[in-house]
């Protein structure tokens, strides 16, 4: 069974590319604030904008493949994952969609999209009605990921859920990199429909980033002030492990007893990897999914308890989302 949910998650930008000045206004005023988007009215400024982008991806992707290698070594994720978001605001620049118009003068959206072809994010084609053919087919031999008819009555609606599906869509490559951080039975848990559109909506209502890790099972999360947030997931069957550990940690018979009922969890490992003072937190546990086997509880870090300062998307959208028509 393919895995639905991604497990490495955060927001970039989502480029449009339209001849229409006042069509790409329109598209900028609709479009969520809590989105970075970039437009352009010529592909020249467009493409230039892009020319650097796959040797960027490619970076950024080698620092995650670092980490996981570290970790490989015997260096925990969690203080490797709070100082890559620490150290790279730079990643919120990243073009995560590009929307480009089919119908331009002197070109295409197809042609334009085909010179990205190092590219690995999401493409996006507006269609005349005489172009949806053309898109279909485009659509059918991989080249886009989507195509939005311009002259559809409900288009505004059509394309920010095109645009919400493909923000939550699983990116092959990164996926398959954190794939290696999991048990299988952890990925088995994650594949169950119910329990991944449990934390598909839970991490959509909560954080604008994320990545799901194994040791220990759960996801390292970040909200749009820069709020770090642990939700610690723990199977029903290891919560006799998770009582023996919060034993272990002196955190008392009346805890270790609402451990093995299923009514709290304990965070020892996240206390042991960042060195957390004081004594190891529990929070009520809830289940999550339709068939039981997996709890979960949340959790949140104090900026004092990270290794770093962390930069809040909410200041990087203040000081970059300003939607004004790049016409050059």
């Amino acid at each position: 069974m393919a895995l639905t949910l991604s497990l490495f998650q955060r927001p970039g930008g989502v480029l449009f590319l339209d001849d229409d000045p006042d069509y790409l206004e329109m598209l900028g005023m609709v479009v969520p604030a809590q989105t970075q988007v970039e437009l352009y009215s010529r592909p020249s400024g467009f493409l230039a904008r892009m020319q650097a982008e796959p040797a960027h991806w490619e970076a950024d992707a080698a620092l995650q493949l670092q980490m996981i290698d570290r970790w490989r070594q015997g260096q925990p994720l969690i203080p490797q994952v709070l100082r890559y978001w620490a150290s790279r605001p730079e990643r919120y620049h990243l073009a995560q969609v590009c929307v480009v118009d089919y119908a331009m003068p002197g070109t295409d959206g197809l042609t334009v999209l085909n010179t990205l072809l190092d590219w690995p994010g999401a493409r996006v084609l507006l269609t005349g009605q005489a172009d949806e053919q053309i898109a279909i087919q485009a659509f059918n031999n991989g080249l886009i990921d989507q195509f939005v008819p311009k002259q559809a009555t409900d288009i505004t609606r059509h394309l920010l859920g095109v645009l919400r599906r493909l923000a939550q869509a699983p990116h092959p490559r990164l996926n398959t990199l954190w794939r290696g951080v999991l048990r299988p039975n952890q990925l088995s848990l994650l594949q169950i429909p119910s329990v991944a559109q449990w934390l598909r909506d839970y991490t959509h209502h909560h954080w604008v980033e994320y990545v799901v890790i194994g040791e220990p099972f759960g996801l390292i999360g970040l909200d749009m002030a820069g709020q770090v947030h642990w939700l610690q997931l723990e199977p029903t069957s290891s919560l006799p492990d998770l009582a023996d550990l919060a034993a272990s940690a002196a955190l008392g018979m009346e805890v270790v007893q609402a451990i093995r009922a299923g009514q709290r969890l304990a965070a020892v490992e996240l206390h042991q990897q960042l060195a957390l003072p004081g004594r190891v937190r529990t929070a009520p546990a809830i289940a999550i999914g339709e068939d039981g086997l997996l709890m979960a509880a949340p959790f949140q870090l104090e900026g004092t308890e990270l290794p770093q300062p962390i930069y809040p998307y909410r200041n990087f959208l203040q000081s970059e989302n300003h939607r004004m028509v790049q016409d050059h």
